[in-house]
Protein backbone atom coordinates (compact mmCIF):
# COMPACT_ATOMS: atom_id res chain seq x y z
CA UNK A 1 0.00 0.00 0.00
CA UNK A 2 1.30 3.49 -0.78
CA UNK A 3 0.31 4.90 2.63
CA UNK A 4 1.32 3.58 6.04
CA UNK A 5 -1.87 4.74 7.78
CA UNK A 6 -5.33 6.05 7.07
CA UNK A 7 -4.28 9.48 8.35
CA UNK A 8 -1.50 9.61 5.75
CA UNK A 9 -4.01 8.60 3.10
CA UNK A 10 -6.30 11.48 4.11
CA UNK A 11 -3.36 13.92 4.22
CA UNK A 12 -2.16 12.82 0.75
CA UNK A 13 1.36 13.99 1.46
CA UNK A 14 0.17 17.50 2.31
CA UNK A 15 -2.09 17.75 -0.73
CA UNK A 16 -5.19 16.38 1.03
CA UNK A 17 -7.27 19.58 1.04
CA UNK A 18 -6.79 20.04 -2.72
CA UNK A 19 -7.38 16.36 -3.54
CA UNK A 20 -10.47 15.89 -1.37
CA UNK A 21 -12.02 19.23 -2.29
CA UNK A 22 -11.57 18.29 -5.97
CA UNK A 23 -13.30 14.97 -5.36
CA UNK A 24 -16.13 16.71 -3.45
CA UNK A 25 -16.67 19.32 -6.17
CA UNK A 26 -16.66 16.63 -8.87
CA UNK A 27 -19.16 14.54 -6.95
CA UNK A 28 -21.45 17.54 -6.41
CA UNK A 29 -21.30 18.45 -10.10
CA UNK A 30 -22.13 14.90 -11.17
CA UNK A 31 -25.03 14.71 -8.71
CA UNK A 32 -26.26 18.10 -9.94
CA UNK A 33 -26.08 16.91 -13.53
CA UNK A 34 -28.06 13.76 -12.74
CA UNK A 35 -30.66 15.78 -10.81
CA UNK A 36 -30.98 18.33 -13.64
CA UNK A 37 -31.38 15.59 -16.26
CA UNK A 38 -34.14 13.95 -14.22
CA UNK A 39 -35.98 17.27 -13.81
CA UNK A 40 -35.66 18.01 -17.53
CA UNK A 41 -36.91 14.52 -18.44
CA UNK A 42 -39.90 14.85 -16.10
CA UNK A 43 -40.79 18.24 -17.63
CA UNK A 44 -40.45 16.84 -21.14
CA UNK A 45 -42.71 13.86 -20.40
CA UNK A 46 -45.32 16.10 -18.74
CA UNK A 47 -45.22 18.47 -21.72
CA UNK A 48 -45.67 15.62 -24.18
CA UNK A 49 -48.62 14.28 -22.17
CA UNK A 50 -50.23 17.74 -22.13
CA UNK A 51 -49.70 18.05 -25.88
CA UNK A 52 -51.23 14.62 -26.52
CA UNK A 53 -54.28 15.47 -24.36
CA UNK A 54 -54.67 18.81 -26.16
CA UNK A 55 -54.47 17.18 -29.60
CA UNK A 56 -56.91 14.46 -28.55
CA UNK A 57 -59.36 17.09 -27.27
CA UNK A 58 -59.08 19.02 -30.54
CA UNK A 59 -59.65 15.83 -32.50
CA UNK A 60 -62.73 14.96 -30.45
CA UNK A 61 -64.01 18.52 -30.76
CA UNK A 62 -63.55 18.37 -34.53
CA UNK A 63 -65.37 15.02 -34.72
CA UNK A 64 -68.32 16.31 -32.70
CA UNK A 65 -68.63 19.43 -34.85
CA UNK A 66 -68.53 17.32 -38.00
CA UNK A 67 -71.50 15.27 -36.80
CA UNK A 68 -73.45 18.37 -35.70
CA UNK A 69 -72.79 20.38 -38.83
CA UNK A 70 -72.42 18.06 -41.81
CA UNK A 71 -70.66 19.58 -44.77
CA UNK A 72 -72.72 19.91 -47.94
CA UNK A 73 -71.25 17.49 -50.44
CA UNK A 74 -72.42 19.67 -53.32
CA UNK A 75 -74.66 18.98 -56.21
CA UNK A 76 -78.08 20.59 -56.01
CA UNK A 77 -78.39 24.32 -56.40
Amino acid sequence: MAFDSFAEFIAMGGHGPYVWSSWAITLLLILGLVWHARVERRQLVEGLKRRARREQARQQQGDSQATLYPVDQGGSS
